[in-house]
């Protein structure tokens, strides 16, 4: 677990998590938003936490995808078990 937080935290994957939530978040905020936002301009309080989850959500996809990535590839580099393997 430790070794899994520590990844979470490791400056690549801070900022490769943060591109990929600035650009499948800003997706989503059109897509859910666009119209409320350019269109109608009608966001309520609400709306816009809403929308500042929805760049939270990839962010933590992301995040949580490179760190379980490198916990399992540290586990089996001290296995010594091929990387390329395909288990669950």
């Amino acid at each position: 677990m430790k070794l899994f937080f520590e990844a979470a935290v490791e400056r690549g994957t801070v900022t490769t998590s943060a591109k990929v939530a600035l650009l499948v978040g800003s997706i989503l905020a059109l897509i859910n938003y666009g119209d409320r936002i350019f269109l109608y301009w009608d966001m309520h309080a609400l709306d816009w936490f809403k929308l500042a989850v929805t760049y939270c959500v990839p962010y933590c996809v992301a995040t949580y995808g490179a760190a379980r990535y490198a916990t399992r590839h540290a586990r089996d580099r001290r296995n010594n078990t091929p990387t390329d393997s395909v288990s669950s």
